[in-house]
């Protein structure tokens, strides 16, 4: 498996393929947003909605044999697109990898250019709430 730093830049380097056109990197983030897996409709309730993100964005953790994957969704394709990012680089990660990452890939690709504040803060929500399901399954697993 690669590391969480050689995702990060991989996915550097698609964006760099990108160049400066905004238009093209806003149709490539809501295109990723196809490759999530089905979200279960079981758990489209307000527990595992992400807060502070404008659009509705189900984030939904498990962890099995000691790494965490995560499954989400999101009512706008851009916003699919953004977690899909965060899901590539710490999808099937031990809560400490989690922990421990430095995401950034984020500014790397310029995203603070692309996306305007409310999504930036967005972002920054769903950053912190995969971080947060990490801590819990530390926690869990070391009691």
């Amino acid at each position: 498996m690669s590391t969480i730093t050689d995702i990060q830049n991989e996915i550097v380097a698609e964006f760099e393929i990108l160049g400066d056109d905004r238009e093209s990197t806003i149709f490539y983030i809501m295109e990723l947003g196809g490759n999530l897996e089905p979200y279960p409709e079981d758990f489209r309730k307000e527990e595992y909605i992400i807060k502070g993100c404008q659009s509705t964005v189900w984030l939904l953790a498990e962890e099995k044999e000691g790494k965490i994957h995560f499954q989400a969704d999101s009512n706008t394709d851009i916003t699919k697109g953004l977690i899909s990012l965060l899901i590539r680089v710490l999808n099937q990660r031990s809560p400490k990898e989690i922990l421990e990452a430095d995401l950034d890939f984020i500014p790397r690709i310029g995203m603070g250019n692309i996306l305007g504040s409310q999504r930036s803060n967005g972002l920054v929500a769903m950053m912190n709430q995969m971080k947060r399901y990490a801590l819990a399954f530390q926690t869990k697993q070391n009691t």
